[in-house]
């Protein structure tokens, strides 16, 4: 019909979580003091599973009325009330907006949360709680019910989340595959969102470790990946023979190191493993068993509902040549304790991976999704944030608690991170765009330390790094883009009138096009044909100076794990007279035998002696 955009089927999406703001170096009142005048200012919209407004982290004590520039409206159904911290609410599913879940309460609390002292999970993770922007406001738009999140619902939270007057977007939800981006309903929003000046954080999915899983892919969307922090938590298994066994799980019930007799077996009856403790190689569930024991691979902790303990495998067989060799095999399952863990940040098993499948050139993962998809890794494993008593803290629907704060894993709980980094970083630069406040955090990000074949693919895992809120603050040089910008690299993947027009909402002609990999991107990534034959790809890309007057950039490339790609940089030096100067390079990368299984890779990094802005380059064969 007239007046019909487009039409697409409506797909549904699924949800994709605090010492973590320590483990960043963001200090309560110990790191860099943000202007609480424009935090207070801010306003965070968080597309999710809605809220819960009598949540601690969401009392809006000591703050002054919503700030003047805010045009939404609190219409989140019965019994339900926003106020001066929690500004606005709406709900696109008739539930109402508050969260049933939990899930947008976990993340708009680790988001802009109020900082809440004494929070825990029954004694677990003890600490404060607290968001990134504490002063800053919250709007929740619900747009998820238990059965998933329609694509309609996110396309309508979008468009009011832009009128309201929003200043950030957080959306921890996505598909189980990445879409063309005039079917992505996040694509759209946020294409709509970035033409206001609104960054959209998005989380890159939790289909890892596989390649080409990212579902972020959108140039135009800062998509974020999942990684641990220096907090693991860690469940004991102690066994009669003196031996202690170290298991993942967070397990809120305490035996009191009482031993119960071991019973090992996948499938049992109930009479044989009550008043014991069971051990089996699957996820058993047993009513009558004292605890459970079990294996698998994972490398996160998640909550039981009963007493258990999560083993490696090779624990795991060492428990059940214990079991087998004793004639009466005791043991306990402790209650977990936390521990510093000194190798994060890693990023974690279930964040998805790049490469972009849509835009080549663009360096985003499906892990946390743009040719290198994702763009940058935050804390996203084991994080305890607000959640709603409705829900069981659990998967298991027996499972009959109810916590104000809770425990969870996934890019879910990355995405937020960045969202409060993303503002934190706004209210000391106002006047900072989208993009260059996506830049600032990208080229800023540490590098993460990795070896062998994972060293070989970290971009597609991590994207640029770990974000780093404070050196973001003050990034030295800025990649900047804006609506045509885009446009042109629209039209430079062949997309035609009509078609831009479903993604920009207005009439566009190409007047121009730009290559993929020449987006003036904080990343460089190229896809080549075969792996056999030399080749020569070129990156032209555009900085512009928010350091020093008078400052001099030298360019120096450092190759990474087992490349052997050749990279030249003109200019190597780069020399800016003034503030917001901008100067031009190209990237020149040539090599030969690309290894099909593994990506080569490299850094470019500008230094003037202070700042460091590094950009990786990531060069890869299309049987990868």
């Amino acid at each position: 019909m007239e007046g019909v955009v487009s039409v697409f089927p409506s797909k549904n999406y699924k949800l994709q979580t605090t010492a973590s703001w320590d483990f960043m170096g963001m200090k309560e009142g110990k790191n860099t003091k943000p202007n609480l005048a424009v935090e207070s200012d801010t306003i965070i919209g968080v597309i999710d599973s809605g809220i819960w407004p009598e949540s601690e982290s969401f009392s809006d004590k000591g703050f002054g009325p919503p700030p003047k520039k805010w045009k939404g409206v609190c219409s989140g159904g019965k019994n339900f009330t926003c106020n001066n911290k929690l500004i606005g609410a709406r709900d696109y599913t008739s539930e109402g907006t508050r969260d049933l879940q939990g899930h947008g309460t976990h993340t708009a609390s680790t988001a802009a949360g109020n900082a809440v002292v004494d929070t825990s999970f029954f004694g677990i993770g003890n600490g404060t709680a607290r968001g990134g922007v504490p002063a800053s406001r919250v709007a929740a738009y619900k747009v998820c019910t238990m059965t998933g999140c329609s694509d309609d619902n996110v396309l309508s939270a979008f468009d009011d989340a832009i009128a309201d007057g929003v200043d950030f977007i957080s959306v921890s939800l996505g598909g189980d595959n990445p879409s063309l981006y005039e079917e992505d309903t996040i694509a759209i929003g946020a294409f709509h969102a970035m033409a206001k000046g609104i960054l959209t954080v998005h989380s890159a999915g939790n289909s890892g470790p596989n390649p080409s899983t990212v579902v972020s892919v959108a140039p135009w969307v800062l998509s974020v990946a999942a990684t641990t922090t220096n907090r693991r938590l860690l469940t004991k298994v102690f066994l009669g023979n003196g031996k202690t066994l170290v298991g993942k799980s967070v397990n809120a019930f305490d035996l009191k190191g009482k031993k119960y007799p071991l019973v090992y077996g996948d499938y049992l009856k109930e009479s044989l493993v009550k008043g014991k403790i069971l051990v089996s190689r699957y996820s058993t569930r047993s009513e009558v068993a004292v605890a459970s024991i079990t294996t698998d691979n994972r490398d996160f902790a998640s909550i039981s509902s009963r007493p258990l303990s999560v083993l490696s495998q090779d624990d795991f067989d060492s428990l059940v040549s214990y079991i087998n060799s004793t004639r009466s095999p005791q043991g306990s399952v402790l209650k977990t304790e936390a521990i510093f863990n000194q190798s994060s940040p890693k990023v974690a098993s279930f964040s998805s991976r790049g490469p972009n499948t849509i835009a080549v050139d663009i360096l985003k993962r499906r892990w946390l999704v743009h040719g290198l998809k994702p763009d940058i890794s935050a804390p996203g494993v084991e994080i305890l944030a607000a959640y709603s008593p409705l829900s069981s803290p659990s998967d298991d629907r027996s499972d009959e608690r109810h916590v104000k704060y809770s425990i969870m894993s996934g890019t879910s709980m990355a995405c937020p991170h960045v969202a409060g980094v993303a503002a934190y970083i706004k209210t000391f630069h106002p006047e900072w765009s989208p993009s260059v406040i996506q830049s600032a955090i990208m080229t800023t990000a540490w590098r993460m330390n990795a070896t062998g074949t994972e060293a070989a693919s970290t971009e597609f895992a991590y994207g640029a790094g770990h974000v780093d809120p404070v050196a973001a603050l003050n990034p030295g040089l800025v990649y900047e883009l804006d609506k045509t910008d885009h446009i042109a690299f629209l039209c430079g993947l062949n997309y035609t009138s009509k078609t831009l027009k479903l993604i920009s909402g207005e009439a566009v002609t190409c007047s121009g096009k730009t290559l993929q990999r020449n987006l003036n991107y904080p990343s460089m990534s190229a896809k080549l044909s075969g792996s056999k034959s030399s080749f020569t790809v070129t990156f032209k890309r555009t900085v512009t100076n928010l350091g020093t007057t008078n400052s001099t950039y030298k360019s120096k490339i450092v190759l990474n794990h087992g490349s052997k790609l050749n990279v030249k940089v003109s200019p190597s030096v780069l020399s800016m007279k003034s503030v917001k100067e901008k100067q031009s390079f190209t990237v020149t990368v040539s090599g030969s035998n690309l290894d099909p299984e593994l990506p080569s890779s490299a850094n470019l990094i500008w230094s003037d002696g202070t700042h460091n802005v590094r950009s990786p380059i990531v060069v890869y064969s299309d049987s990868y």
